[in-house]
């Protein structure tokens, strides 16, 4: 359109925690760089509302249905992707299916982690699992 200003926005992605209380957390091993550990995640397709990305990237990378229990908080520090500025919304989820858990899609592996025994993760997810962590424990007595 003559005269329309470019915008440079944020790229929307989710990232998803899919909790088990006795199996700990899903993570994935990345196939591309940024490689390393991971919550499973992506991009959101342009149509696709967050919600449906969220399930679909869970299935993609995991192999798990998913059923969506929360959010978690948005994450939007520019420095938090090195490939770009992204904005991620990130869901707590419970697995329909958790012993179907197989790689997928860009994830080498896909494997549960008890939370005392977390790798070193990937983008800023080590920040959004202490921040899933703390939610949880306002939940216990």
């Amino acid at each position: 359109m003559p005269g329309s200003q470019q915008h440079r926005n944020p790229t929307p992605t989710v990232d998803i925690i899919i909790f088990d209380p006795a199996r700990g957390v899903v993570l994935v091993e990345r196939k591309n760089p940024p490689l390393g550990w991971a919550l499973p995640g992506g991009f959101v397709d342009y149509g696709e509302t967050c919600e449906a990305a969220a399930l679909r990237e869970a299935k993609e990378e995991t192999g798990l249905d998913v059923v969506l229990t929360g959010l978690v908080g948005v994450y939007s520090d520019p420095a938090r992707d090195p490939r770009g500025h992204t904005l991620s919304v990130v869901y707590a989820a419970q697995a329909l299916n958790a012993e179907g858990l197989s790689a997928g899609d860009d994830a080498a592996k896909a494997v549960f982690f008890g939370l005392d025994a977390l790798p070193l993760l990937a983008f800023d997810h080590g920040r959004i699992v202490r921040d899933f962590m703390s939610g949880l424990a306002r939940l216990r007595p």
